[in-house]
């Protein structure tokens, strides 16, 4: 009995050994490629793939955040189409806290999902922002109007870009909707109302 125990405590033995082995080369080799990274001196080729980099990065996060506000449950709109809907068509900037309308005659403080998104990612991680809105005017020309606006962006800045349909029960009352942002009604004896384009501008500040 002794003796059939013993080869396969020795075998237990040498397995642990393998497994620790195997384990001390992955730490050395994890810590060969984090010396290698940082003692890499930066060029402008570095440089220049760092800026690409991020750019990836930024357009990644806009997408992901366009796409979150994008998602409807069945019979829902999405809080996209919502933040679109409640537009004031006043012009919002982050004064550092949350965002406020540039209007000194009726100053107010923008609640959206756009507002509440952007504060939770993009502010903390120092990612200035823009958001526009688009569409086609009765003239045929695109019209293009600030929702939240922080400044010019740089040359390293990305924009992401979500569509959103409007129908004429998502603005409810057509005229004041019109009045207030300026979108028309591009579809007049229609349930179509317009077509918006939802416009986010990132980069490094």
């Amino acid at each position: 009995m002794n003796g059939k125990m013993l080869p396969n405590l020795r075998k237990d033995i040498d397995a642990q050994m393998h497994t620790l082995e195997a384990v001390i080369a992955a730490v050395i080799m994890v810590g060969i490629i984090i010396f290698a990274v940082q003692a890499t001196s930066l060029t402008p080729l570095t440089s220049s793939t760092a800026n690409a980099h991020i750019e990836a990065q930024l357009q990644t996060m806009g997408q992901d955040m366009l796409s979150a506000l994008s998602y409807s449950a069945y019979g829902e709109d999405s809080q996209l189409k919502e933040d679109i809907t409640g537009w004031d068509g006043k012009e919002y900037v982050w004064n550092g806290s949350t965002y406020r309308s540039t209007s000194r005659l009726n100053e107010t403080i923008l609640d959206s999902s756009l507002a509440d998104i952007l504060k939770l990612i993009a502010v903390p991680r120092g990612i200035a922002h823009n958001v526009h809105f688009s569409w086609v005017a009765d003239n045929g020309i695109i019209m293009n109007r600030p929702y939240i606006y922080n400044g010019d962006p740089s040359d390293n800045a990305v924009t992401i870009t979500k569509k959103v349909q409007l129908s004429d029960s998502d603005v409810g009352n057509t005229s004041v909707f019109a009045a207030n942002t300026g979108i028309p009604d591009a579809g007049d004896g229609t349930r179509f109302y317009n077509i918006v384009d939802v416009k986010m501008t990132l980069w490094r500040m």
